[in-house]
């Protein structure tokens, strides 16, 4: 923990409580130590920015996983688009 809390600019209580707030679960080492993944730890670093910001640390949270459902969300309606493209009849003209 000591790690990724140097590695995001943040303090290992800092990590604790992304984690208590459910924005972040890592992994757990047979030894227990948590283990963060890359992704974690930008979610983590972008949470440091918005409390830096002055962002109380519970709504920081929570723009983040509305940012996170709205990106998927944008994803998804991609994906659809980009299908329906390719089974669109000919126009006649």
């Amino acid at each position: 923990m000591g790690r990724a809390a140097e590695m995001t600019g943040t303090t290992p209580g800092f990590l604790r409580s992304l984690g208590e707030q459910g924005l972040i679960t890592p992994l757990r080492s047979e030894g227990g130590h948590r283990r963060y993944s890359r992704y974690q730890l930008r979610i983590a670093m972008r949470a440091r920015d918005l409390v830096d910001q002055g962002t109380a640390i519970d709504a920081a949270c929570r723009i983040i996983i509305l940012e996170d459902q709205l990106e998927e969300a944008l994803r998804i309606n991609e994906q659809l688009r980009s299908s329906q493209q390719g089974q669109e009849p000919a126009a006649d003209t």
